[in-house]
């Protein structure tokens, strides 16, 4: 790895070194907190969690071949060079900075908001990929311990990495940013999440803008502009951040939008400055969900800060995948199934249900908890069964304690037939009662529900 010797690695992270003489300037070939994952000459680092002490599993690490560790202990008779510091989740993020900064011909796509990080993500890497070895968060790696995972995966030949960067308090954002050193820096929207923190939506705001301060310079800021707090940034760095949206206002905007129902959206976007001076394009992404416009405005912007053709980017979209647990669409012999359950909150749940609304066939909805809503979590859940009154929404399940508020927001007086269960046991009772060859199911819920076993469920529900 660039730049990572024993010696700057140890000045990085404020340790003390230990180990021969002629160790100090070799440099590792990877860096892993996990004992399983160690390569011969990597680093691993050694770090207590509320399961495992990663402490206990250093001199296996010597043993696979590692060049180094970094212990919050002093050891007896180690078998390798070690680093002791005073905290071993400090020198990761610390030896991340380090990587990035050796990293001098990286171009970086820093992505947050509250809602449609992931499928933005997804969307901007689908499209620069097209042209540039790019990189990518996996997963959930987007916070203090994955975010410096994902960098550490960068290697000499990646030119473009897309780094998703997700907080729920304040100043986080500014730990992450130094260590992302964004390029790029794409805000999706500012939305109701982590309340119980940031308070309201000037509190998300102002946690998410915090990136700004930390954007190379001659960086950009590519902004949301239909969301009302967004559009009240004026200025990133002197420059004026680049708009997109749905309004013609937007620097970059879509019209002509047109529902493909579940196979996805055809738009035309417009004041595009792509590498062959091609302003206006059509184009086709293949998942579902008008939130997708706006993904793939963002994507388009990107692309051409980095000099894309038209060709490339319609290219970029239309081949964009699905991930498991983010609008995923799952077709069984019996049913259809939009596997979102890897978050949720008001704004992701409204934009999931307005997905399963375009179905052809019987529309069901399956509803979990929302977490880290704050004071307001109760009438925020209602808020979203009111907002179901207004589809053509079938059936809706719900399960859980806070969801029984959204049961209560359809009331009785709405087409759709709601259900409320306590808990996934009570529901599994019923779910053949309740279900029907040929519906679409939507599976949405907060992580900590662990609604992916429904979705396992459905996958191999036999009518």
């Amino acid at each position: 790895m660039k730049g990572m010797t024993l010696k700057e690695m140890a000045l990085a992270c404020d340790g003390k070194l230990y180990c021969h003489k002629e160790l100090e300037d070799r440099e590792v070939s990877s860096i892993t907190i996990d004992s399983r994952k160690v390569e011969e000459n990597g680093l691993f680092i050694a770090i207590k969690g509320e399961r495992s002490d990663g402490h206990d599993y250093i001199d296996s690490c010597f043993e696979k071949g590692a060049l180094c560790v970094i212990s919050e202990k002093e050891l007896d008779n180690p078998k390798g060079a070690y680093i002791k510091v005073e905290s071993s989740l400090k020198a990761l993020k610390d030896l991340a900075s380090l990587y990035r900064s050796n990293l001098t011909n990286l171009k970086v796509v820093g992505i947050t908001g509250s809602v449609g990080k992931t499928s933005t993500k997804e969307t901007i890497y689908s499209v620069l990929s097209t042209k540039y070895n790019t990189l990518k968060t996996l997963g959930n790696f987007n916070n203090e311990i994955g975010l410096p995972l994902t960098v550490f995966r960068i290697t000499d030949d990646t030119e473009i990495a897309v780094l998703e960067m997700g907080i729920s308090d304040f100043n986080e954002m500014t730990r992450l940013a130094k260590i992302a050193r964004p390029d790029i820096a794409v805000i999706t929207n500012i939305g109701y999440c982590h309340l119980e923190n940031l308070k309201d939506r000037d509190g998300v705001l102002k946690a998410k803008t915090e990136v700004f301060d930390y954007i190379k310079d001659g960086g950009k800021a590519i902004l949301n502009g239909d969301d009302d707090k967004l559009a009240t940034v004026e200025k990133v760095k002197g420059t004026k951040p680049i708009f997109f949206g749905k309004d013609k206002s937007n620097d970059i905007y879509a019209d002509e939008i047109e529902s493909l129902g579940l196979d996805g959206t055809r738009f035309k976007m417009h004041n595009l400055k792509t590498s062959d001076n091609v302003s206006d394009i059509t184009v086709v992404v293949p998942v579902p969900g008008s939130h997708m416009v706006l993904n793939c405005l963002a994507a388009a912007a990107v692309a051409c800060e980095f000099g894309l053709s038209s060709k490339e980017i319609i290219e970029g979209i239309a081949n964009l995948k699905t991930i498991a647990g983010r609008n995923n669409i799952i077709k069984t012999e019996d049913l259809t199934v939009i596997d979102d359950c890897y978050n949720a909150n008001p704004v992701s749940m409204k934009a999931s249900i307005d997905v399963v609304n375009m179905a052809i066939t019987r529309k069901v909805a399956i509803l979990g908890d929302m977490f880290e809503l704050g004071e307001d979590e109760k009438e925020l859940h209602y808020g979203v069964g009111e907002y179901i009154k207004d589809k053509d929404i079938d059936i809706v399940i719900t399960i859980g304690d806070l969801a029984k508020n959204i049961y209560d927001g359809i009331g009785t007086d709405s087409r759709t037939k709601a259900y409320y269960f306590k808990n996934k046991d009570e529901f599994n009772k019923e779910i053949t009662n309740i279900l029907k060859k040929g519906d679409s199911i939507l599976v949405k819920a907060s992580h900590g529900m662990h609604f992916e076993t429904i979705v396992e469920e459905l996958k191999t529900l036999k009518f």
